[in-house]
This record gives C-alpha cells, structure tokens and sequence, in this order.
C-alpha cells in the first residue's frame, strides 16, 4: 500500500462509521488493489484524473485511499452546482468522476456536458470477504494494473479563489507523506488513537490532517455525514474517540453546547482537541478547554502546504494562545514587501520552505512566479514569529482594513468582540467608504436569549481598542455566511450584503 498511509511494519490503520463495522488494513489494502485492477480493465490507471464526488462517510473514505492508490484523485464538494462541477472538472483535466451508490445529479449531468465517463463504486461483502466494484463501461484498451509512487500526483485541489480564479494545487504522494509525518509527530499519534472526523473529505484539512495522518500513524478515523453540533457529543461517545479537528467556527457552536453540561463532556475523556485553517480567538480556546478538560492545540495550515505548516505543541510543550505555535518540517520567516526577511517580533508576510510545499501551480505560470518571489513561497498572510520561534496570525493581507492610511487586522476586532459574554460569534469586515476609503464594520451572532444593542457592543470594544479600530456599524446575524469548508469569509462581504 502507498507508504504515506501506511507508515509502519506494525501498522493497522482503520476507517469506521459510528456503531458500523471496521475495514481493517486488509479490508483497505484488499479493496485498494481491487480498485486498481477493475480501473486497469477499464482502461484507467497510472497518469489519469478522477474527479470524486461523494458525501462525507465511510465510503468516501475508502474511495479516496484505493483510487489514490492507483490515479490521481481531485475531490469536488457534492454541494456545487452543475456549472461549478463543469469548471473544476475541466480545469483539472479529469478523465473520468466516480460516484457513489447514490450518484450526483449535478455533477453527472457536468460530466456528461464534458463527454466523461462516470464510474459508479460501491463496496460490497462476498463470502465474508469486501469487494470493490466498479460500474462502467471501458474507456481505453486494458492496462497492467500499477501502485502510485511517491513522486507520482496524488491529490488535486483548487484554492478557494475569493477574489480571483481559483488555482490548481497539484500534490504528490511524497508531499502528502510528508505533511502526514508532521501531524504525527506533532500530536504523538498512535495505533489507539481514535478520530472522529467531522471535516468534509474534499478539503486539505479533512484528507490530510485527519485522514491520512491517522492512517500513517496506524490509527483509526470514525467518519461521520459531516459537521452536526446536536450530536457531536453523541457521536464522540460512540466513536470512543481520543481526538477530534475541526476549524474555529464548528469549535465555537460545539463549546457553546458543551458549556451546557461540562461535567458530561469532561468525562469523555478526549486526549486533545485540535483546531486548524483559520485562526481560534482565545476566548474559544479557553471555552473549549474548560468544555472537555483537554488542551486545545491550533495549528496553522494551508492547501498548497498539504496541510499543516505550524503547531502549538502537546503539553508539556508551551501552548500560546493567540498563536499557531511553531514550524513543523517546513522553514517558516516573516518578509517585507521588498524581500528582506524580518526580526523576531516585526509583522510581514509569512513565507515558507518546505518538502510539503507545492512544486507550482497547474498551468499558472504568473500565479507561480509571484508566489515563489524571493525563493520563498508567499502565503498571503500577514504575521509575526518572536523569539521562541512561536507565529502569530495577524490576518489575511487582503483581508487588512485600511482607514485612511491605518491598517486594521479584522481578527483583533474580532477577539475584542468575543470578549463580550452576549456574542458568541462575531465577522469584522471592511465597509467602503466615500472619505476613508474603508471603515470597519462586524457582522455578529448573540448568545441564546442573550439582549444587547449595538451602542453597547460599540462601548465595549472601544474600552479595549484604539477609536480607529472600533466598528462604526455592527449587523446581528443568526448565522454568519461561512464557506463550504465552515471557513468564515470577509473579502468581499460587503458587496454579498449589498452595504456601501
């Protein structure tokens, strides 16, 4: 089996649903090289792309471990829309999509628009023994069948394009391996360790910093039908699980609900809880330790790094809130506009080295050239590592507020609101306007049966930031608009919300 999954001679990695069986190594190896013979039949195999298209779940689990093994795999979010599905099949130059028992109308009907055969799998018990089976018609001659190499293209993901064409991150396995070992040796994985995983599996974070770093550390991942706050708990009981990750916004509904009985969830007995993809406000940390008795551990990572880049560490290791703690496997320094690199302490951008990296984007050669200026690669984050090595988000370089010439990083208003006990969750945003050219304006959700007006929110956080920072409109909300990931997404919100 491929190595980055599998890490060790004694490894017995397993993927399992809550109260459902368990595919054991041998389950998972056994339908691996099933898959590659049946897509070696079908005239698939080594140097092909299959778009992959399932709800979150055991099956799309296993669909990712055994068609990876043989080609490479570009998952797609089941929610898009037919015109989306055509985009992305497309621009990763997909040769065939593969659905589930239940299929996908939207992106069948795309696949069928682009001329691509659809193969429909399922798993399937024989004689006490799983099978995979693959419903198609042949596409080419036959082929030898043949297991991925390392140097060979594993994983396709776009990045989420908010404010321009989304770009293709093409990885290999070698770089999956590698950011799979980092995860592992972060968070002291073992073969007992159990994952509920309630990310979505055609995102980095799911895939990698679930997935395939337990399966490397040959432990188990509890999948589930994704996200659900009412029964997370439920959930963590029946999966046994040891650990969960998951980005700040599902943190701050599962702390909301777990303050509600602590003494329960305490007795779950979590080992760790872990948060990633964006920044967790202190405040969230703090709930959350205080929800499961466990410590939190934020890290920091991104899709072209396959995943993690930084880490707070387990204890006895110093956990820092308010930072993604330090580099793991990658070089990570602090740049000016100009290239020179910074000081412990100075704010620029966050730069990185690294064998997790991508080598370039898919044929994007001027998004490449900026992104490696300087012979680092740029993240688009702005951000600090002091002395103790310790990096510390200060925002998205695009997501800066700029009022009148004074830059505003939306997290810090973002903290300063949490802080309020009747916000659970707040969105700081830039509010054009005619004079400053942008002004600072928030988005928040109350707690429930919480009562407060704007005026007093405003006061509140004007006791605490500098009158250039404080929010001159704040909008109540009953949900904040996220991603599809669970990201919360701030460029561009005004123009979404139709303010001026």
């Amino acid at each position: 089996m491929m190595e980055y999954l599998f890490g060790g001679a004694d490894a017995a990695p397993a993927i399992c649903e809550i109260d459902g069986p368990t595919l054991s190594y041998g389950d998972l190896n056994g339908l691996s090289a099933a898959v590659r013979a049946r897509l070696a039949a079908l005239g698939l195999g080594h140097g092909d792309r299959l778009a992959l298209v399932m709800p979150n779940g055991v099956e799309m689990a296993v669909a990712f471990v055994a068609f990876s093994s043989a080609t490479a795999i570009a998952p797609l979010n089941p929610a898009y829309t037919s015109e989306e599905f055509r985009f992305y099949m497309e621009d990763a130059g997909v040769r065939a999509l593969v659905v589930g028992a239940m299929g996908n109308a939207a992106a069948e009907a795309a696949a069928e628009r682009l001329g691509l055969p659809i193969l429909r799998f399922a798993m399937a018990s024989e004689d006490g023994k799983l099978d995979a089976r693959i419903n198609a018609t042949p596409v080419g001659p036959a082929r030898q069948p043949r297991l991925a190499g390392s140097l060979d293209l594993a994983l396709l993901l776009h990045t989420s394009g908010t404010t321009s064409r989304p770009k293709l991150v093409p990885l290999s396995h070698a770089k999956l391996q590698a950011s799979a070992q980092n995860i592992v040796q972060t968070l002291r994985l073992a073969a007992g360790d159990r994952c509920l995983n309630i990310m979505p599996l055609f995102h980095i974070h799911g895939l990698v910093g679930v997935l395939a770093s337990s399966l490397h550390a040959g432990a188990t991942v509890v999948c589930t039908p994704g996200f659900n706050a009412l029964s997370m708990f439920r959930w963590l009981e029946q999966g046994s699980a040891t650990w969960y990750s998951a980005v700040p916004t599902m943190h701050q509904a599962i702390a909301a609900r777990g303050q509600r009985a602590p003494s329960a969830t305490r007795a779950l007995g979590l080992r760790f809880v872990r948060s990633s993809s964006s920044p967790l406000a202190p405040s969230v940390l703090r709930q959350l330790e205080d929800v499961f008795g466990c410590p939190v551990i934020e890290a920091y990572g991104m899709t072209e790094a396959a995943h993690q880049i930084a880490s707070n560490p387990l204890p006895p290791g110093e956990r820092r809130a308010g930072s993604v703690g330090r580099p793991v496997g990658m070089e990570v320094a602090i740049m000016d506009e100009t290239g020179e690199l910074l000081s412990p302490g100075q704010i620029g951008e966050v730069v990185l080295r690294g064998a997790n990296l991508l080598d370039a984007y898919e044929h994007n050669p001027e998004a490449t050239e900026q992104a490696f200026a300087h012979g680092w690669f740029h993240t688009g984050d702005q951000g600090a590592v002091d002395a103790e090595g310790y990096l510390t988000l200060t925002g998205r370089l695009k997501e800066i507020i700029n009022r009148g010439g004074e830059k505003i990083s939306p997290r810090e208003v973002d903290e300063a609101l949490l802080d309020h006990p009747a916000v659970a969750e707040a969105l700081t945003f830039a509010l054009p306007h005619d004079l400053l050219g942008e002004t600072v304006a928030a988005l928040v959700v109350l707690q429930t049966g919480a009562m407060v007006t704007e005026r007093e929110i405003v006061a509140f956080v004007a006791r605490r930031l500098a009158a250039f920072k404080v929010p001159g409109r704040i909008m109540f909300l009953d949900e904040l608009p996220k991603g599809p990931t669970g990201k919360l997404q701030r460029i561009g919100l005004a123009d979404r919300l139709g303010l001026r």
